[in-house]
């Protein structure tokens, strides 16, 4: 399985880097993409991260599954035209999209969340609902592709969630 995640400054950490190990637990293949692998972009509390791939190196033809962070990251990449590009894209493709706690800011500029449910830190819930998500208050929730949780502390079941939502995604779609 290959995953592709998005960073920028400011991510909440935990929201990077538990999924990112978990996944790489499974034996997946995780790819992060900016604007800038040659930058290091630091966390809300400090951790660091590099993307391995910028925006033009990846294809979302090539992965299984998306996952954005959340933090105060997903505000700057709500504006990077290829962020929302290759978010609409792992939408049309019908693919797992995980996003937690602020991470639903990028799905609302995609225009990807009419007429599904999920959730998120409450601070975001009006946005959500302005663009067409029914919003509940819930630790974890799968709506089509799109699996959301509110914030760090749902991490456990967020991740097992969207790898679940990944494998039956990967074993509908082989051949």
């Amino acid at each position: 399985m290959k995953i592709l995640s998005f960073v920028a400054d400011i991510f909440e950490d935990l929201e990077l880097w538990y999924p990112l190990i978990r996944l790489k637990e499974e034996g997946w293949e995780v790819d992060v993409v900016a604007l800038d692998k040659a930058k290091t972009y630091v966390g809300k509390y400090g951790l660091k991260a590099q993307a391995n791939k910028t925006y033009d190196e990846v294809d979302s033809k090539d992965y299984d599954g998306l996952l954005i962070p959340g933090g105060y990251a997903p505000d700057i990449l709500r504006v990077e035209e290829d962020c929302i590009r290759l978010t609409q894209e792992f939408n049309a493709q019908g693919k797992p999209i995980g996003m937690i706690c602020h991470a639903g800011w990028v799905p609302v500029t995609a225009d990807i969340l009419r007429g599904k449910t999920g959730t998120s830190t409450r601070k975001i819930k009006a946005d959500l609902e302005g663009a067409g998500l029914t919003w509940v208050d819930e630790e974890v929730v799968v709506s089509e592709n799109i699996i959301s949780s509110r914030s760090p502390k749902d991490l456990h079941v967020y991740t097992t969630a969207f790898i679940d939502e990944v494998k039956k995604y990967k074993e509908k779609n082989q051949g």
